[in-house]
C-alpha cells in the first residue's frame, strides 16, 4: 500500500488529472450534489452577476447561475461523448478485425474506404451527419462516433496483422484450431489493448468534439444545458463580462487535458 501511494505521490500531475475526471463524472451522475441552484431559472434582477461566494461561474443575462449551468451540462456533453466513443470504439474495431485478418481484396477494399474517411476532417463530417439526422445531442452523439471509426479501424487492423504472423498463431493452425477460434481466442484478445487505449484518447477528444458541435448550434438546443452551449451563449458578451464564457470553456478545457494526460499515462503502460 506504501509502494501503491509512493508511486501515485511521484506523479502529481495524474493524480490531479484523475481528480478532475472524477469531479466531472460526479457533476454527470449526481449534480444536485454539487449545486442547488436551478440550470433551467434564474433570477432576472441578477443578471450578469460576476464570480463571487453565492455565484461561483457568475450569471448568465437571464440570471441563471452558470456553475450550476456548467454542472448539469457535464451529464449532457459527457454522455454523448461516451456513447460516440462506444459506437467508434464496437464498429472500428469489427471493421479493422474483418479487413486485418480477412486479408487481400477485402482487406484493400476496407481500408480504401476507411482512407476515404480518414482523408475527411472528422468535425466536418460529423457536421454532415448531423445535418442529415437533425439537430440533437444522441445525433451529435452518433455523429462523433461515425467521424472516429476510421482511426480506430486502423489501430485495429495494425494490430491484428502484428499477432496474426505470431507464432503461437501459426501453432494454433498447426494444431489444428480453425480460423473462427483463432480469431475469438488468439487474435481478438492480443489486439485489443492498442485499440483500447486509443479509446482513452479519443475521450477528450470526443469531448471537444461534442461542445464544438453544441457551440455551433448542431447541439442540444437552450435552456439545455452544454458545455459548447454555455461558450457560445457568452460570446456575445466577452467583451464586458468574459467569466460568461471563460469560466464555462475553462471547465471544459480541463476535462479535456486530463482525459489526454491519463490516456498518454495508458499508452506509456502499454508499450512497456
Amino acid at each position: 500500500m506504501t509502494a501503491f501511494a509512493s508511486g501515485w505521490a511521484r506523479r502529481p500531475v495524474l493524480v490531479l488529472a484523475w481528480l478532475v475526471v472524477l469531479v466531472a463524472i460526479g457533476w454527470a451522475v449526481a449534480p444536485h450534489l454539487f449545486t442547488s441552484y436551478n440550470p433551467f431559472t434564474g433570477d432576472p434582477s441578477a443578471s450578469f452577476a460576476p464570480p463571487g461566494a453565492e455565484h461561483w461561474f457568475g450569471t448568465d443575462r437571464l440570471g441563471r447561475d452558470l456553475f450550476a449551468r456548467s454542472v448539469y451540462g457535464a451529464r449532457t456533453t459527457l454522455t454523448a461523448t461516451l456513447l460516440a466513443v462506444l459506437i467508434a470504439f464496437g464498429l472500428g474495431a469489427v471493421v479493422g478485425l474483418i479487413a486485418g485478418f480477412a486479408g487481400g481484396l477485402a482487406d484493400t477494399a476496407i481500408m480504401r474506404v476507411v482512407d476515404v474517411f480518414l482523408a475527411i476532417p472528422s468535425l466536418l463530417l460529423a457536421m454532415v451527419v448531423v445535418s442529415v439526422l437533425g439537430y440533437s445531442t444522441n445525433n451529435i452523439a452518433l455523429a462523433v462516433g461515425i467521424s472516429s471509426i476510421a482511426s480506430f479501424a486502423r489501430v485495429m487492423r495494425a494490430q491484428v496483422l502484428t499477432v496474426v504472423n505470431q507464432d503461437y498463431v501459426k501453432a494454433a493452425y498447426g494444431l489444428g484450431v480453425g480460423r473462427l477460434g483463432v480469431m475469438t481466442r488468439h487474435v481478438v484478445p492480443n489486439s485489443l489493448s492498442a485499440v483500447i487505449a486509443l479509446a482513452a484518447l479519443e475521450v477528450g477528444t470526443g469531448v471537444l468534439a461534442v461542445a464544438s458541435l453544441g457551440f455551433l448550434g448542431y447541439g442540444a438546443p437552450p435552456p439545455q444545458p452544454e458545455w459548447g452551449l454555455l461558450v457560445a451563449e457568452g460570446r456575445d458578451y466577452v467583451a464586458v463580462h468574459p467569466y460568461a464564457s471563460i469560466l464555462p470553456g475553462l471547465a471544459l478545457a480541463a476535462v479535456v487535458i486530463a482525459t489526454h494526460r491519463i490516456s498518454t499515462s495508458f499508452r506509456k503502460e502499454n508499450h512497456r
